[in-house]
């Protein structure tokens, strides 16, 4: 949502609940990137189809676990503030949250 709905960081930009470990799942990400550029290089390098597949389990397993991170860290912070806060808010938040994991349920 707008930055006005998060909290304000020291700097006025909007802080939200991944914001700490906001390092972490920058090297998580970096990590996936490798893992996909290597299935680029399986291919180009006429890899047998079962590596290549076994490679494209342990990404979408990483991808999983960095999106459920994320989510966790939403519920924890952006929801839970917005809860706490009440209101129109909070109802937005909630519903925010449920599309999230019935996407993420449905990939």
């Amino acid at each position: 949502m707008a930055e006005d709905q998060q909290e304000q960081g020291t700097t006025g930009m909007a802080t939200y609940g991944y914001h700490d470990n906001k390092q972490s799942h920058l090297n998580r990400l970096r990590r996936i990137e490798g893992q996909v550029r290597g299935l680029q290089r399986m291919v180009e390098d006429d890899a047998y189809c079962i590596d290549i597949l076994t490679q494209t389990a342990a990404v979408n397993k990483a991808l999983r676990s960095f999106a459920l991170s994320m989510l966790d860290e939403h519920l924890k912070h952006c929801v839970g503030h917005a809860v706490a806060n009440g209101g129109a808010e909070a109802d937005e938040k909630v519903r925010e949250a449920s599309e999230a994991i019935a996407r993420l349920v449905r990939s």
